[in-house]
Parts: C-alpha cells; sequence; structure tokens
C-alpha cells in the first residue's frame, strides 16, 4: 500500500469515528429531549379509559398538580383495552419519560410491560388500581375492600337485613374489582337472611349494567337490592329496575361521580361510596416529583374513602 492510499484511508476512519459520535449525540440530545420539555421533566399518565367521569376527575387531578409542580404530563388513554394499553405504555417508554403513572385496564395483563419500564430505568407509580407480578414503586389507591364492606353495611341496613341481592362486577381481572368485591361478599356472609341471586360482570359501564340487569330481571324480578362495584353501572342498573316497574330496589354503587352523586340526591341511588379521583391523580403526580427529586415515598398512599347516602 502507498503512502497516499495510507493517508486516505486514515482520514476516512477519522470522519466515520466523528460521523457516529455525532450520531450518539444526537441520540442522547433527543433521548434528553423527550424526557424533558422547556427544561421540565416529563411524565407519562397512562389511564384506563376517558369514557368514565371518574377517571376523567383523575386525569384532571393530574393534569393540575403537573402544571403547579413545573412538569410535563403526556396522557394516553386504553379505552379499556388491556393490549392497547401495553402499547400506549410501550409508548411512553419509547418517549423516555421520568415515570410513568399506570391506571391498570387489567393487573396482570400489564405486568410485563411494567417490568419493561423498571428495565429502562422507568420508575412507575400504580393509581387507583394495582399491579399484580410486578414491582411498582409507589401504590395509590383507595381502600377498596373497606368500600366494599361500606357498600355492604349500607345496603343492608337499607333493606332491612333481609332479601335477595344482585351484585354487578367491574372489569374481571382489575384490581378494583376483586377488592370491592372481597369486601361486599365477606360483609354479606354475615347475614343468612340475605341471598346474592346474580353476580355478573358489567365491566364498570352504564350500557352494559343496563343491559346485564335487564337479562337478570327477566328472569327474577324478587330482587330487593344491588350492589354495583362503580356508580356508571349502578346508574345503568337504577334505569332497568324503573323500566322494569319495580319499586322500593335499594341501590349502591362506588366512586361517587357527579352522576352518582346526583342520583343519590334524587333517590335514585340509595348510597354510593364516595373516592377521591382528583386526589388520587394529584398525590400520583406529587409522589413522581419526590421520586424525582430523591426524596423517599411510602410505597404504598391509601386514599380514604366515605358513604355518600345511607
Amino acid at each position: 500500500m502507498n503512502p497516499r492510499s495510507s493517508t486516505c484511508l486514515c482520514l476516512l476512519a477519522v470522519a466515520g469515528l466523528a460521523a457516529c459520535s455525532r450520531q450518539t449525540s444526537l441520540q442522547a440530545g433527543k433521548s434528553t429531549a423527550d424526557s424533558r420539555q422547556n427544561g421540565r421533566a416529563t411524565i407519562g399518565l397512562a389511564i384506563s379509559t376517558l369514557d368514565n367521569p371518574y377517571f376523567v376527575a383523575l386525569r384532571d387531578g393530574a393534569r393540575a398538580e403537573a402544571q403547579a409542580q413545573g412538569l410535563n404530563l403526556i396522557t394516553v388513554d386504553a379505552q379499556n383495552d388491556a393490549a392497547r394499553q401495553i402499547s400506549n405504555v410501550e409508548d411512553l417508554i419509547q418517549k423516555h419519560v421520568s415515570v410513568i403513572l399506570l391506571n391498570p385496564t387489567d393487573s396482570d395483563a400489564v405486568a410485563n410491560v411494567v417490568g419493561e419500564a423498571n428495565a429502562a430505568g422507568i420508575k412507575v407509580i400504580s393509581l387507583d388500581r394495582a399491579v399484580d407480578g410486578a414491582t411498582v414503586s409507589v401504590s395509590v389507591a383507595s381502600n377498596n375492600v373497606a368500600g366494599g364492606e361500606m357498600a355492604a353495611k349500607a345496603l343492608l341496613a337499607r333493606i332491612g337485613g333481609k332479601g335477595n341481592l344482585v351484585e354487578l362486577v367491574g372489569i374481571p381481572g382489575s384490581s378494583a374489582a376483586r377488592e370491592r368485591g372481597e369486601g361486599f361478599d365477606e360483609a354479606i356472609k354475615a347475614d343468612p337472611a340475605v341471598k346474592v341471586v346474580a353476580e355478573q360482570p358489567a365491566n364498570f359501564d352504564r350500557a352494559q349494567g343496563l343491559s346485564v340487569m335487564e337479562n337478570i330481571l327477566q328472569r327474577d324480578h324478587d330482587i330487593q337490592g344491588v350492589f354495583a362495584q362503580n356508580d356508571e353501572m349502578a346508574l345503568g342498573a337504577a334505569t332497568a329496575v324503573n323500566e322494569a316497574g319495580l319499586k322500593g330496589v335499594a341501590i349502591v354503587g362506588f366512586d361517587a361521580t357527579p352522576d352518582g352523586i346526583a342520583a343519590v340526591k334524587s333517590g335514585e341511588l340509595a348510597a354510593t361510596v364516595q373516592q377521591k379521583p382528583r386526589l388520587i391523580g394529584k398525590e400520583g403526580v406529587d409522589a413522581a416529583k419526590r421520586l424525582l427529586a430523591g426524596e423517599p415515598v411510602p410505597k404504598s398512599i391509601a386514599v380514604p374513602v366515605s358513604l355518600l347516602g345511607d
């Protein structure tokens, strides 16, 4: 090889190294740009659905606190589809957000993608519902077991401690449905004069609450009370009961959404277990801010529940 050829090859090698260095620098810059906008850290909120006013309130609480804390917030809506939520979280990982707030559609289904976030160095905070099979940095939720027990006691008092009940279950696989059902069922078992004659899922949806309750009433009109694991299903059940011409059926919901509160005031619902979704969203963002600052944060943050109505 002549000296001139050797010199050319060296120059090409140096140029190639410089190009690689520039590309690496650009990629690092893109990563930083994704996680920070205008010098502010970006966090993601992966929410189960924005078709439910409860989760709209949770989103609004998170959004207001993010603005107050000087954080950027990216919200993605799974529309109650577990596969969509997994894809949403993967997108947030690709955007290199600093923390992910996760309100699971399905507590089991998100385990793997939470593991992916952890592997990427992104902390995950669960909101309202637990994550099963993976580690989160913080869990912010109401005590759903206590809320289910509270609903049972309200319903038992309203029907005089005897009669036939219907239980409308939320999304199977969600921790909220499991825990609310656990609290309710344990309290009901203590009273032998009460029988749960139907227990069916309606997926936390008003239209499904209506159709499921209609189907139950086609088989059996001897119903004294209904526990619906959220207000949307409770309102659907109330419509079915009214259309069937039944009187005196006590219906208890859960969440205390604006529509649920109005229904309690009008007498359409006997009671609802009052959660604080805006506070859950606020507490989630506050926990994210403290994690980013390296401050200690409790593994579990409990948001209190109370009963509105009887």
